[in-house]
């Protein structure tokens, strides 16, 4: 096994699409989830910013073993130092960074804004913000925090409901932030910012893909600086849910088209390592690659 700084490589998988999925112990014994996803313009890494999570959305794995803790900055720099090191061993280069493994991270964002200001600094890291994406379920305040901050990075929203009653079913943060609150704080990044924001919405069969789902969110987002990124879902074994057809898929995009709003269908990546969107659960699982 490897140790990388406050972090030891307990296992690699590489799924058939290229995707790496990286499993690391801490220094208390607690594991996080790092993964590395190929693109032909450049890699990105998906770093996680929280063991466990808050959030209990309905359909994602991350959430299942409840919240352990926060990561701190250098946790979270580390995963990042590794995986510059293994793209370089891999003859590959990163381009991009989303905050969008395990955990919530507008939920740890002292942490995070302590990260980022080493991404950029030119005496650390220096990598340009507008390479970094930060997502979240949906935390007000923390949205209003970045839209102060002003700074040029990335902001990803799961949205998955155009209606609160939906979305509070699958993400009992919409109690607390309903979709007006959460889609005005939006707004506000995009006004002090110039930056669009990308909503992401997961496609579940038969329960947010029908026709009237569509219609709803282009009502909620018509005439905003905004894109829908639509991921249809990547199961969960113990979760009842499925993920829409690519009929179902391709009609609902139709939809959002025709009203005038900037879409597109995220390419599946990692599935068969349970290394996709909404998958990750720091688990050992399948056969390892050591470092």
């Amino acid at each position: 096994m490897a140790v990388i700084g406050a972090l030891k490589l307990l296992q690699a998988q590489e799924a058939k699409d290229q995707t790496l999925k990286l499993l690391f112990a801490l220094q208390d014994g607690q594991t996080v989830e790092t993964v590395i996803l190929p693109y032909d313009s450049g890699d990105s890494a998906c770093l996680s910013t929280q063991v466990g999570c808050k959030m209990g959305c309905a359909f994602c794995a991350s959430g299942m073993p409840g919240f352990i803790r926060n990561l701190v900055q250098e946790e979270i720099m580390a995963q990042l130092l590794a995986v510059r090191r293994i793209e370089q061993a891999r003859g590959r280069q990163l381009k991009n960074l989303v905050l969008m493994g395990s955990g919530e991270p507008l939920d740890n964002r002292d942490e995070v804004f302590a990260f980022l200001q080493a991404v950029g600094d030119p005496e650390r890291l220096g990598m340009s913000l507008r390479h970094v994406t930060i997502s979240t379920a949906g935390l007000v305040p923390g949205i209003l925090e970045v839209a102060a901050k002003k700074l040029p990075l990335n902001l990803a929203v799961s949205l998955h409901a155009a209606d609160n009653e939906l979305r509070s079913r699958l993400m009992p943060v919409n109690r607390k932030y309903p979709v007006e609150e959460l889609v005005a704080a939006c707004d506000q990044y995009t006004a002090l910012t110039g930056r669009r924001v990308t909503y992401e919405y997961i496609l579940l069969d038969k329960i947010n893909d029908r026709p009237e789902h569509a219609r709803r969110l282009t009502g909620l987002l018509r005439g905003k600086l905004c894109h829908v990124n639509l991921i249809p879902l990547n199961p969960v074994a113990e979760l009842p849910y499925k993920p829409s057809p690519p009929e179902c898929v391709k009609a609902f995009a139709a939809v959002l088209k025709e009203a005038g709003l900037n879409v597109t269908i995220r390419r599946r990546l990692g599935s068969d390592i349970a290394a996709a969107c909404g998958q990750l659960r720091n688990l050992f699982c399948g056969d390892q690659i050591e470092g």
